[in-house]
């Protein structure tokens, strides 16, 4: 199972969870206090997960590694190109 196919099952047990807690599938009679928590709690689900994703894109780029190897190999292929190249006549 993907990655996708996990996180679509779970969004839809938590779907189908809320849709029938808030609309009284269940036949529960929940208090007030939890019924003003329910209503919002998709937003509020949204807006952790954004949090989550800009929290891990920052760690990222925080924590990112340069590769000097390759660097300095990309630069070497870049100066073997110019010098190919201006051998064979073009001028830079």
């Amino acid at each position: 199972m993907t990655k996708l196919a996990q996180w679509l099952w779970g969004l839809a047990l938590l779907g189908s969870t809320w849709a029938a807690l808030t609309m009284g599938a269940l036949g529960l009679e929940l208090p007030s206090s939890c019924r003003e928590v329910l209503w919002p709690l998709p937003a509020y689900l949204l807006v952790s997960a954004g949090c989550y994703a800009l929290g891990t894109v920052g760690y990222r780029v925080a924590t990112f590694q340069d590769c000097e190897d390759a660097a300095r190999e990309l630069q070497s292929q870049i100066q073997e190109a110019r010098a190919d190249l201006t051998r064979r006549g073009l001028r830079f």
